[in-house]
């Protein structure tokens, strides 16, 4: 958990146990006024009502087809990681929704419109990045053990790895890169830094994907100097 002034910021990975437990434990303890989600009001929805929100192809025209198809493959994916470890994908966010209740705490929502990020992506993602995600995709499916990372899917990645993965993606997918991690993250921290000097007096924690954790912080304290 990384902190800065009234703001507590948790990295969770969407599929681990342990994410579900620090999050309660968390918010149980540090009893904040305010629980910030990385979830924007359709994906808020969809959780708590638990519904799928599923693309439909008339929604190409909003976001791309581009954006379409990665909307579609990402979300199989974190679907079949799930099920591996038998956790539903998004259920520490829905933790975190639950315990701010219990703890009376008020919720925000920090992230960008997904269907604006998806068009983001289709207006930026190269052909040529798109052919490489594929193709990465099917060698991660079809490779040996000895070629698997070894990555315990209950728990969060630790830094390390998490900075190697990110490497990687802002390498091999610069447009992919800008638009689902750097632009989000100044969205994110701009949300966050309102929420924080709006009042001071009051204590936040955000529940964010991890590896988010020490751009927001970065970004808000530029905000700080400004």
């Amino acid at each position: 958990m990384y902190t800065y002034k009234n703001l507590n910021i948790i990295g969770t990975s969407h599929i681990a146990i342990q994410s579900i437990k620090e999050v309660e434990q968390v918010i149980l303890d540090i009893k904040p006024n305010i629980v910030a989600l990385e979830l924007d009001p359709k994906r808020f929805q969809s959780l708590i009502h638990k519904k799928k929100t599923k693309l439909r192809l008339r929604d190409i025209e909003k976001v791309g087809f581009k954006g379409f198809l990665f909307n579609a493959l990402g979300a199989w994916i974190e679907n079949k990681l799930g099920k591996s470890v038998g956790i539903l994908p998004g259920s520490e966010m829905k933790k975190a929704v639950e315990t701010a209740y219990k703890v009376k705490a008020d919720l925000a929502l920090i992230d960008q419109d997904i269907e604006i990020t998806l068009k983001k992506l289709s207006q930026t993602l190269t052909w040529k990045e798109k052919f490489r995600f594929l193709i990465d995709i099917l060698k991660s499916l079809f490779a040996t053990k000895k070629n698997n990372i070894n990555i315990d899917l209950t728990k969060v990645p630790d830094e390390k790895m998490i900075s190697i993965l990110t490497n990687q993606v802002k390498k091999r997918y610069p447009s992919f890169y800008k638009v689902l991690i750097k632009d989000r993250n100044f969205f994110m921290a701009k949300a966050l830094y309102n929420l924080m000097n709006k009042d001071t007096s009051k204590t936040i924690v955000a529940v964010v994907g991890a590896g988010h954790e020490k751009d927001l912080i970065s970004i808000i304290k530029i905000h700080d100097t400004v």
